[in-house]
C-alpha cells in the first residue's frame, strides 16, 4: 500500500537517496529543503526545522496535496566543527537545535496523525559520531547520540499504537559533505572501517527503507549501524 512519506532534509545526499528509495517503491514522497530544492521528482517544501512555525506549514502543506504523514524520516542536520575549546556556545546551541530538537520537533508534529491512524514509522538519521565521538564535533556527536536516547523513549510510548520508533546511524558515506575531507583525512577514516572502503548514500537508504516497511514492524528502538563495520560493539 502506497505510503505518505517526509523526507526532512531531503534535496541532496542521504536525504536524496532516501526519498528516491521511497518513490521507487510507490510512496507518495515529500521532501523539506533549506536553499537548494530537489528537481521535481518529489513535493518539495522550503522549511528550516530549527523554526517551529515552518515546520508546521510544511506539513500542513504535505498534508494538505498527499494526506497525513505516515513515514517520517528526521534528516535534516548540519555541522560546526570547532576543537572544543574554540567552539562558541551558539555553534554548540545552532547543532543542537537544528539536528536534535528539530527532529523532536518533526516528530512531535507527526505524532497526533499516526496516533489517530495507528500505524506509523518514525526514523532519525544518526551518525557513528554519536555513538563513538569525533575530535572536534563535539556539538555534532553530542545531537546525534542524543537522537538514540530521543528515539528509545518515543519508541516505549507508542509501540501499543503500531507505530515503530527507530535510529540508522551512517559512517563514512560518500556525499559532498565527505568529498570535502582532506585526502588523509579521508585515508585515516577508511583505514578505520573493516569493510575498507566509504558507503554510498544508497546503503543507508536501502537500510531505511526497510525500516518503515511493513516486515518491520516488530523492530522498535533499534540503533542500526550502516558504516561498513566502524562501530563494530557499540
Amino acid at each position: 500500500m502506497p505510503r505518505t512519506v517526509l523526507v526532512t532534509g531531503g534535496n541532496r545526499g542521504i536525504g536524496l537517496a532516501i526519498a528516491e528509495e521511497f518513490l521507487g517503491r510507490g510512496d507518495r514522497v515529500a521532501v523539506t529543503y533549506r536553499s537548494e530544492p530537489p528537481d521535481g521528482k518529489f513535493l518539495a517544501v522550503r522549511c528550516d526545522v530549527s523554526d517551529p512555525e515552518q515546520i508546521d506549514a510544511a506539513f500542513a502543506a504535505v498534508e494538505a496535496e498527499l494526506g497525513p504523514v505516515e513515514i517520517l524520516v528526521s534528516n535534516a542536520g548540519i555541522t560546526e566543527d570547532r576543537p572544543m575549546l574554540r567552539m562558541q556556545e551558539e555553534q554548540f546551541s545552532r547543532v543542537i537545535d537544528t539536528n536534535l530538537t528539530g527532529g523532536w520537533r518533526c516528530a512531535r508534529r507527526a505524532l497526533p496523525k499516526m496516533l489517530r491512524g495507528r500505524w506509523g514509522r518514525i526514523v532519525f538519521v544518526s551518525s557513528v559520531a554519536g555513538l563513538r565521538g569525533n575530535q572536534g564535533q563535539v556539538n555534532y556527536a553530542a545531537s546525534k547520540a542524543g537522537m538514540v536516547g530521543m528515539a528509545r523513549s518515543l519508541a516505549r510510548e507508542v509501540a501499543t499504537s503500531g507505530i515503530t520508533v527507530n535510529v540508522v546511524a551512517p559512517g563514512l558515506i560518500e556525499t559532498d559533505m565527505t568529498a570535502a575531507l582532506s585526502g588523509t583525512r579521508k585515508s585515516t577514516h577508511l583505514a578505520e572501517i573493516p569493510a575498507g572502503r566509504a558507503g554510498r548514500p544508497e546503503d543507508v537508504a536501502d537500510t531505511v527503507a526497510w525500516l518503515a516497511g511493513e516486515r518491520a514492524g516488530y523492530v522498535t528502538g533499534a540503533v542500526v549501524p550502516v558504516d561498513g563495520g566502524l562501530g563494530m560493539g557499540h
